[in-house]
C-alpha cells in the first residue's frame, strides 16, 4: 500500500468526537418536526417514524447538522440561534466538523453511517426563515448519509469517525 499523502494524512486525522443534542423526526410532509430522546436506525429506511421512503442505496436516509450552525445561521439572520426543528434535520451534533467526515464511515451510538454529501438547504428556507434565509444556510445545512450498521441512536451519544483500513 502506497504512504499516505501529507494532505491525506490530515485529512485521515480526526480526533474530536461529537455529541449528539437533539433527534428529530418527520412523520408526514409538511408535518412539524417530533423531537425524541432516542430512536432506531435502519438501513434502506433510516430513521423509525421519520418520513423518509428511500431505498437501501439512498443515500439520503439520514441528515445531520451541527449544533454551532444553529449559531451561525441565527447570526446571518440578526437572530439568536435557531432551533433545529426549523431546518427538518435529523440529527444536531456538536463538537464535531460534520464536513471533516467526507469519505468516511462514523458511528452514532451503535448506528455507523456513512458520509454522502452535504444537505444543501431548500428553497423552503427562504419563507421559513424569512428573506435571505437560503443564503444564510449555503454552506451550514449539515449531511447526508447512509445507514451502514443499524441499532440505536440516543441524546448525549458520542459521534466519531472510524479508521479505515489505511489508517489502521
Amino acid at each position: 500500500m502506497p504512504e499516505p499523502t501529507p494532505l491525506q494524512t490530515l485529512l485521515d486525522t480526526l480526533p474530536q468526537r461529537g455529541r449528539v443534542e437533539w433527534i428529530g423526526i418527520r412523520p408526514a410532509r409538511g408535518e412539524p418536526m417530533q423531537a425524541i430522546e432516542r430512536v432506531a436506525i435502519t438501513p434502506g429506511t433510516g430513521l423509525e417514524g421519520d418520513r423518509f421512503a428511500g431505498r437501501e442505496t439512498s443515500k439520503r436516509q439520514v441528515t445531520l447538522i451541527q449544533q454551532e450552525h444553529l449559531h451561525t445561521i441565527g447570526s446571518f439572520l440578526q437572530r439568536e440561534a435557531i432551533e433545529p426543528e426549523v431546518f427538518r434535520r435529523n440529527i444536531v451534533v456538536s463538537g464535531l466538523n460534520l464536513l471533516a467526515l467526507k469519505g468516511k464511515t462514523f458511528r452514532i451510538g451503535s448506528v455507523v453511517l456513512e458520509y454522502t454529501g452535504q444537505c444543501h438547504p431548500c428553497s423552503k428556507m427562504e419563507t421559513t426563515l424569512g428573506p435571505g434565509g437560503y443564503n444564510a444556510m449555503r454552506g451550514h445545512g449539515g449531511i447526508t448519509a447512509r445507514v451502514v450498521d443499524g441499532g440505536e441512536v440516543a441524546l448525549g451519544d458520542e459521534v466519531q469517525a472510524l479508521l479505515t483500513s489505511s489508517q489502521a
